[in-house]
């Protein structure tokens, strides 16, 4: 088996991005690279974010991309569904960085490419290996992680989440959405987004050393 990267909420921090894949050497051939979702919104190159994943897994096809619940937001707003909620949730960076001044659906459907929308649908909700099991919110307690819905993959609240406790036979769980200032570290879970659109860092967690590679951002909105 081969090592783990596991990289936390982008939100449109290209340059962070970048410094980040820069520093990291997985094995094409044995590592695996797992993005845990939220790679836009309110950061203001989206669509570069998109552009140098689709990139990415073309070097390492091993790498494996979560869902997070921007990416749910994007698909509905592209469906015409729930288009105030995506607005509210800095989606307007995400499509002035397609070119769409003011927000507009149909334009929307035009400018985004057709890869980025087969990069939206192909997305996973949660990833499983050996040891640990990636998702980008949180699993719902005694609940199969295939039988968990949206609410947990993708919304989950901070303290529901926090205060579960996993029995010692669960996988270690690895998970982002909650921005911290830096990584969590828990017996049974560690979060990973340590607010990199908020001028915190993008943090990438190495398995099974335990090993955080981090990179600061500039400031808020990843200018």
């Amino acid at each position: 088996m081969g090592r783990l990267f596991a990289i936390g909420d982008i939100h449109g921090c290209h340059g962070a991005l970048t410094a980040l894949l820069e520093k990291i050497e997985p094995d094409r051939e044995v590592d695996r690279v797992i993005f845990l979702g939220d790679y836009i919104n309110r950061g203001e190159h989206s669509n570069r974010v998109i552009d140098r994943l689709i990139e990415y897994k073309k070097v390492h096809p091993r790498t494996v991309f979560l869902k997070g619940n921007h990416e749910v937001m994007f698909i509905n707003y592209l469906d015409d569904r729930n288009k105030l909620l995506f607005l509210q949730s800095g989606g307007r960076e995400t499509l002035y960085s397609y070119g769409i001044i003011p927000p507009n659906v149909e334009q929307a459907r035009r400018n985004v490419p057709e890869s980025h929308k087969q990069f939206l649908h192909d997305l996973l909700p949660y990833w499983e290996e050996q040891n640990y099991i990636f998702v980008h919110a949180g699993f719902k307690k005694g609940r199969h992680p295939s039988l968990q819905n949206d609410e947990w993959l993708y919304w989950a609240e901070r303290e529901k989440f926090m205060a579960q406790t996993f029995p010692e036979d669960h996988k270690k769980i690895i998970f982002g959405h909650f921005a911290h200032e830096k990584p969590v570290i828990m017996h049974d879970k560690i979060g990973i987004d340590s607010g990199a659109v908020y001028g915190g860092a993008l943090t990438c967690l190495i398995l099974p050393d335990m090993q955080f590679l981090r990179v600061k951002t500039v400031n808020s909105g990843c200018q």
